[in-house]
């Protein structure tokens, strides 16, 4: 079994073009074990100083966001040559697949559903957008990638805004095209 740091990986999620995601998990003392999905830059990638301090960006900026409808970031490393940050596997689908399923259905979400998800993006992006440092100096975040995958519906009931890859903020290390 592969392990990336200290976590074992189970298996893979998904991929893209520069990075993929690993469910994976962790375990101490007691039969402890806690389930993490593992985003880790792809070998092609690792060499590409630009993508690398984007990752960095997305880590940092990320870990500085703790509200009930963002996906929590808990680790930042580096494992070989690859960097990545563990994050809180949110188990259930993105907002794309649910959409793709009521458009199969012939029909539309219930309105409490429709408004349920909207009402969670739209507090973590209030939450995400006046979000201050530990002087309370703001970030200046913008998230500039709210897509439906981006969009994740746990099977328990919560929403959770993820991926803020290409977030613009006031301290970032690399500044990304148009920022």
């Amino acid at each position: 079994m592969e392990t990336v740091g200290r976590y074992e990986t189970l298996h893979k999620l998904g991929a893209g073009g520069m990075a993929e995601v690993l469910l994976s998990r962790t375990t101490g003392e007691g039969g402890f074990e806690k389930l993490v999905a593992i985003k880790r830059i792809l070998p092609s990638m690792a060499e590409n100083e630009s993508f690398v301090k984007m990752f960095i960006d997305e880590a940092t900026i990320s870990a500085k966001l703790n509200h009930s409808s963002i996906g929590q970031i808990f680790e930042f490393g580096k494992a070989g040559d690859s960097y990545f940050i563990a994050m809180e596997y949110i188990q259930g689908v993105d907002l794309r697949a649910i959409h793709r399923h009521f458009q199969q259905e012939g029909g539309a979400p219930p309105p409490e559903m429709a408004i349920f998800i909207i009402t969670s993006v739209c507090s973590a992006l209030h939450y995400a957008h006046t979000r201050g440092d530990s002087r309370g100096k703001p970030l200046g975040l913008i998230h500039r990638d709210l897509s439906p995958s981006n969009v994740l519906i746990s099977f328990t009931g919560q929403c959770k805004l993820i991926d803020f890859g290409i977030a613009k903020a006031a301290e970032r290390l690399y500044v990304t095209v148009g920022a």
